[in-house]
């Protein structure tokens, strides 16, 4: 009478991106992740010298990851992905 729920005609999930966009957005925003994560912080920016506009390597190399993260989504949102 009922057909199982795990059986539904045409199911995708909405956890993968459906377009390339999609797809780039998504594969940018875990590269760059990553770089913000401890085993790449800690071994490759993990600098104090030099210092860039008064701030140490480290922070400015954050700094520009963070904002790169924030690019990622905000290029994914006005693409309406």
């Amino acid at each position: 009478m009922f057909a199982p729920m795990n059986t539904r005609p045409g199911y995708r999930s909405h956890l993968r991106p459906r377009t390339r966009e999609g797809w780039i957005a998504l594969v940018a925003f875990l590269l760059l992740f990553a770089l913000a994560m401890p085993p790449v912080t800690h071994t490759v920016l993990d600098r104090v010298e030099p210092w860039i506009l008064g701030m140490p390597f480290l922070y400015v190399a954050l700094l520009t990851v963070y904002v790169a993260l924030i690019g990622v989504l905000i290029w994914a949102y006005r693409r309406n992905v």
